[in-house]
């Protein structure tokens, strides 16, 4: 039995400045309100356009540094258990401080401070702490606002998954199994309840990429009761040792539903034998997961379309704009490829080699 560890996000009031969707959302807004300030009180678009170019290079400095403090500040538990106001001030201080540091170190250098040595330490620092607790403030009314957004993801996802044939077709597979195979039957079972207790946790719960496939095998096995010699499962995996994929974390119930959408779009349709191939790659500090499954036509592709579509929603609330989702027909295949970062969890999982050597390097029987 596998032994499923949970990891959820420490609660804190600094923005997840390392994440791609703040750090574009930060640079996109500081440049637009700059922008537009020295158009406003400039006489001509060309000069507007002139005097931007030469405060760039110093703006996106002054961005990149707070926003890389900001990072290293969410990350260290010190901060985190400070109180709420602390780390609202403390996203306002980061960029003041940077801005006076930076206006010290060049305050004789004029042509590189170019058109904010107008501006002056005093009112640039007011500014920065402006835009600091500005931003800190939007990201914390964003986080609210999703909260009742990620409620309403989890129930999509627990209607999506749990589906009453799916629950009818296992019991009554179980129940065929009792009288001639019962240490099956009890296998199955107790996959069956390890399942379903996975499938009523918080999907805001992280987990491992190794907790992850040892619960799809589980699903698998299920299916492969009903569905017998019909159902074959590969699993290839490439760069990605033992320890990254038992380190690497993912949100839960992720590549379990990919699963159940090939099983009953690719194996259900099918009377002849048909394989799902799981591939998994790193690439840098991106994961990599592939699923393939047999292509029966147009009606099938739409059924996929509406079950990704649900999984796509889902990977904005988790991971904004780091994660991606692309499905697409390959051949007779239908293919779907779901990239997310690498990222270390703080509790790897507790599992026994003998079972990680058969998650990963053998196909199902």
């Amino acid at each position: 039995m596998i032994i499923k560890h949970s990891m959820s996000a420490v609660p804190s009031l600094i923005p997840d400045c390392c994440n791609i969707g703040v750090i574009y959302r930060v640079l996109l807004t500081v440049n637009v309100v700059v922008g537009g300030a020295i158009w406003w009180r400039s006489d001509t678009i060309q000069q507007a356009l002139l005097e931007f170019i030469q405060s760039a290079m110093l703006l996106e400095t002054i961005c990149i540094l707070s926003l890389l403090m900001l990072c290293g500040c969410r990350k260290m538990a010190l901060v985190q258990i400070m109180p709420d106001a602390v780390q609202r001030v403390l996203c306002s201080i980061v960029p003041a401080l940077i801005v006076m540091g930076i206006f010290s170190l060049l305050v004789h250098q004029s042509w590189i401070l170019g058109d904010f040595s107008q501006t002056g330490i005093v009112r640039a620092t007011i500014i920065a702490l402006g835009f600091g607790g500005g931003f800190q403030h939007y990201f914390e009314l964003r986080s609210r606002a999703f909260s009742p957004a990620l409620m309403e993801a989890k129930l999509q996802a627990l209607q999506a998954r749990i589906r009453p044939h799916f629950l009818f077709n296992s019991i009554n597979a179980v129940l065929s199994l009792i009288r001639t195979e019962p240490a099956r039957a009890e296998g199955a079972l107790e996959d069956l309840s390890d399942l379903f207790r996975v499938l009523m946790r918080d999907t805001r719960d992280m987990s491992t990429l190794y907790d992850e496939i040892g619960l799809c095998r589980q699903y698998l096995s299920l299916e492969k009761i009903r569905l017998g010699a019909r159902l074959i499962v590969e699993w290839e995996v490439h760069n990605l040792s033992d320890k990254h994929i038992k380190e690497a974390k993912i949100a839960g119930l992720l590549l379990q539903p990919l699963l159940e959408n090939a099983v009953h779009h690719g194996v259900e349709p099918s009377t002849l034998p048909a394989l799902i191939a799981i591939k998994l790659n790193r690439h840098h500090d991106r994961i990599i997961i592939v699923v393939e499954n047999p292509y029966h036509g147009p009606r099938a592709a739409s059924g996929n379309q509406m079950a990704l579509n649900n999984i796509r929603e889902r990977l904005v609330l988790l991971y904004d704009v780091e994660a991606e989702l692309h499905a697409q027909v390959v051949g007779e295949l239908f293919q779907v490829k779901l990239i997310f970062p690498y990222q270390k969890a703080t509790s790897p999982s507790i599992v026994s080699e003998r079972l990680f050597e058969t998650i990963i390097t053998r196909p199902m029987e």
